[in-house]
């Protein structure tokens, strides 16, 4: 599939643009395809290694049940979003990864990426996440985005001030 060309080409993000924003970021909406075909986009955490994207979760759910009927997904995440009401505009940063979201099967790939989330979020405590894990991997899926497309996008106004 070949995906579409951003139409403000002018404020496109450069690729290494995107991902600094991907790894600086902690959050974002990942959407999918929900419950009779209906978007489902959900505000989740998750971190960015080796050009995918991770996430956490627990067994069950509609996220689950969206991502088993199917695979395609796309995650965006908002790195500025300044208001300017005498302009009647945002200066915003965004960017947005499409792809095939998967959930991990692979143990040796679970707590891989289980040991990347908590690391993420708690970098100065191995000990405790080793813990946290050993109590709390046999409960949760790991999920993966492998990004096919990576859009970034600013404000104009962004643009004209570098």
């Amino acid at each position: 599939m070949e995906f579409r060309k951003m139409r403000r080409f002018s404020q496109q993000l450069s690729a290494s643009e995107c991902e600094d924003i991907l790894q600086k970021a902690t959050s974002g909406t990942l959407a999918l395809l929900g419950d009779a075909d209906y978007p489902y986009a959900l505000p989740i955490s998750y971190v960015y290694a080796d050009g995918k994207l991770y996430f956490h979760s627990a067994k069950t759910g509609h996220k689950i049940d969206a991502i088993r009927r199917n695979n395609k997904a796309s995650f965006c995440v908002i790195a500025a979003d300044d208001v300017h009401p005498s302009e009647f505009t945002t200066y915003f940063r965004s960017v947005i990864a499409f792809g095939k979201i998967h959930i991990i099967e692979s143990d040796d790939e679970r707590i891989y990426a289980a040991f990347l989330l908590g690391a993420r979020y708690n970098p100065y405590d191995k000990d405790g996440l080793i813990k946290e894990l050993d109590k709390s991997l046999a409960h949760m899926l790991v999920i993966r985005l492998d990004i096919e497309h990576l859009t970034g996008k600013e404000a104009i106004e962004l643009v004209r001030n570098k």
